[in-house]
């Protein structure tokens, strides 16, 4: 039997496995920012194959490597841009390292201080390889200023860090679209599958959007996102488990997961509305769904959260 390439949900959780430095990490709120100078990589530098459950940017100002994401190899040189989304297993390694920012963002952090639209926003997001780019001189030094002053809130004692970061990081994503991904339309993309990937993931994205906000009160079936796409459930759900790694009822079990965290944290709705707005027919049923995942009940999770 192969060996079962790990997943993580942090970069905080991969440069832990890789043995890396960590006092540069705040992990209270799924983001993060830094100089890859600062981790210590003892160059020439390969990681192992691994699945990340997070968005990354990497801005390569002086830099030399190389990611792998599945079966693509990609070269990383100086003025690249590269993005990254939680789909893929990749491999990196590093030549050089003299400038080199990495920013990592999770779902939650996006939905939280950019808006609950995002995807709708910034399409390129839910794309499911995208190629680096080399941009030019002045756009390079146009994004490194706002990296560098996301950089110097990140490390700051402010409590409204990261709705500044947020604020910043938008900015970023509105450069890139105009600059870099401007013509993007997920219709072109790829082949069949990648198609249908990028179809589920917004479908899956608009369903907990109408459950969340009580339009509907029941939960779709691995049946019902099928039929939604004109597919045999056991076609769409192979499609899905081959391209991205995970099952259907792992996608929905993580967004359901997202969302119930978001609204136990950022609402006062009570617990037994919110099992009722991500379909569950009984509160208990969503407590016990919610430990399982979580470790604890949404009651303690929620009065964690206000401490």
């Amino acid at each position: 039997m192969g060996k079962i390439k790990p997943e993580y949900n942090t970069l905080f959780e991969l440069y832990k496995q890789l043995d890396l430095k960590l006092d540069l990490f705040d992990v209270s709120e799924g983001f993060s920012i830094f100089n890859l100078q600062d981790i210590g990589f003892r160059l020439p530098y390969e990681s192992e194959a691994y699945r990340p459950n997070f968005f990354s940017f990497l801005f390569v100002k002086d830099g030399k490597g190389r990611y792998k994401v599945d079966d693509k190899i990609f070269d990383v040189t100086p003025h690249l841009i590269y993005f990254t989304n939680p789909s893929n297993y990749r491999t990196f390694s590093w030549i050089e390292i003299k400038d080199v920012c990495l920013i990592t963002f999770d779902e939650t952090f996006l939905k939280k201080y950019i808006g609950k639209d995002v995807y709708e926003e910034f399409p390129f997001l839910l794309t499911e390889i995208i190629r680096p780019t080399t941009v030019s001189d002045a756009f390079f030094l146009s994004l490194e200023n706002i990296y560098g002053q996301i950089q110097q809130e990140y490390n700051s004692g402010s409590d409204s860090k990261y709705k500044i970061i947020g604020h910043l990081l938008a900015v970023i994503l509105f450069r890139i679209k105009e600059h870099i991904w401007k013509d993007y339309n997920p219709i072109y993309e790829g082949n069949r599958s990648s198609q249908i990937v990028i179809s589920f993931k917004r479908m899956l994205e608009q369903h907990y959007r109408d459950l969340s906000s009580g339009k509907l009160d029941f939960a779709f079936r691995v049946q019902d996102y099928a039929d939604a796409l004109n597919l045999h459930p056991n076609y769409l759900s192979s499609v899905i488990k081959s391209k991205t790694g995970k099952s259907i009822a792992v996608w929905i079990a993580d967004k359901s997961m997202i969302e119930a965290k978001t609204l136990l944290q950022h609402s006062t709705t009570p617990i037994k509305e919110i099992s009722y707005r991500l379909g569950f027919t009984e509160v208990s049923h969503f407590s016990n769904f919610f430990k399982k995942h979580e470790g604890i009940s949404p009651a303690q999770f929620r009065k964690l959260a206000y401490l």
